[in-house]
């Protein structure tokens, strides 16, 4: 418990400092969020009465309480670029957000894992050496380079998919709205699968080959045990640990990987508003987006410290003796 209540003391310094720097950083950018979101013809009296509305007039120490109070009730104050609060436009955009980055990661954890396992059960086959290829391809290639070849192949030359956005024009009603979501979803889902699931299969594989070589295993073998069950039983649930960890804090990157997927889709998710929010200087939905990253970063690192002393008996006998 002494242990656990230490890590959340770290993640609520790792956050105090994400605020500071993301109020900081925004700041000494070149350029000026006025020049965004304000017509050259305006006058210096309009110029000015602008600056004020957002604050951006006021003292950078009374900028810095107002950003830190937005930030901790999380209200985080009005969008520059739309004038509309940054809760509504995330609160808009998280449904297409977790629509496209919830299957992915599951396709490609689950599909990583059993290639994985296969590639460590069939040492020296065909299926492993197809495995350690496509996954050194899929973990090397950039995400918007196979996307943009997605697209030019499968709705540009073979119109299979649409080009953009998550619903068709006119969109249609009822059940046939649903399948016209899915069926924009599809292909995005489909590119975040096939480029996350190399790194998965290939650190399960070398896991499981360590796993399969250590003594415990062997004597279950000698015991006569089922060889699926040595797998499973002994094996796998020895690497399940680190296994729950990789996926957890990949969750993160995923969100982040998010900017480039809906940019190249055209999707009106949370990622694509993070890079216009960035590009228009807009302070406080860019810097609510990146605050709740590092949360989410946070969150799930707490969260893989607790899967640690629930699957592994060794640390929750050491979390007992505290």
């Amino acid at each position: 418990m002494k242990t656990f209540l230490k890590r959340v003391g770290g993640a609520l310094v790792v956050l105090a400092v994400v605020l500071v720097l993301n109020f900081f950083l925004f700041r000494i950018m070149p350029g000026d969020p006025l020049t965004a979101i304000v017509d050259p013809r305006f006058s210096p009296e309009a110029k000015a009465a602008l600056a004020s509305q957002w604050g951006l007039d006021r003292p950078m120490s009374e900028q810095f309480l107002v950003y830190v109070r937005e930030m901790i009730s999380f209200r985080f104050g009005l969008s520059m670029m739309t004038g509309v609060p940054v809760w509504d436009e995330l609160k808009n955009r998280v449904p297409n957000t977790v629509a496209l980055l919830l299957p992915s990661l599951v396709f490609s954890t689950l599909l990583g894992l059993w290639l994985g396992i296969k590639a460590a059960l069939r040492r020296g086959s065909l299926v492993e050496r197809i495995v350690l290829f496509g996954g050194a391809v899929s973990f090397s290639f950039p995400s918007f380079f196979v996307q943009l070849l997605l697209l030019m192949c499968f709705s540009y030359a073979f119109p299979l998919f649409p080009l953009r956005g998550t619903s068709s024009v006119p969109p249609p009603e009822g059940f046939a709205a649903v399948l016209d979501y899915i069926w924009h979803m599809a292909l995005p889902v489909f590119s975040l699968t096939i480029l996350g699931f190399g790194g998965f299969a290939l650190y399960i594989r070398n896991m499981m080959v360590k796993a399969l070589g250590e003594d415990y295993v062997t004597m279950a073998r000698a015991r006569g045990l089922a060889f699926r069950r040595v797998v499973w039983n002994h094996a796998f649930r020895s690497i399940l640990p680190p296994v729950l960890t990789i996926v957890l804090m990949s969750l993160p990157g995923v969100v982040s990987g998010a900017v480039i997927t809906e940019t190249v889709f055209s999707m009106n998710g949370v990622g694509r508003f993070l890079l216009e929010a960035t590009n228009s200087h807009d302070y406080p939905a860019a810097s609510a987006a990146f605050f709740l990253l590092a949360l989410l970063t946070v969150v799930c690192n707490l969260i893989a410290d607790l899967c640690y002393v629930i699957v592994d008996p060794r640390v929750r006998r050491e979390a007992a003796h505290e």
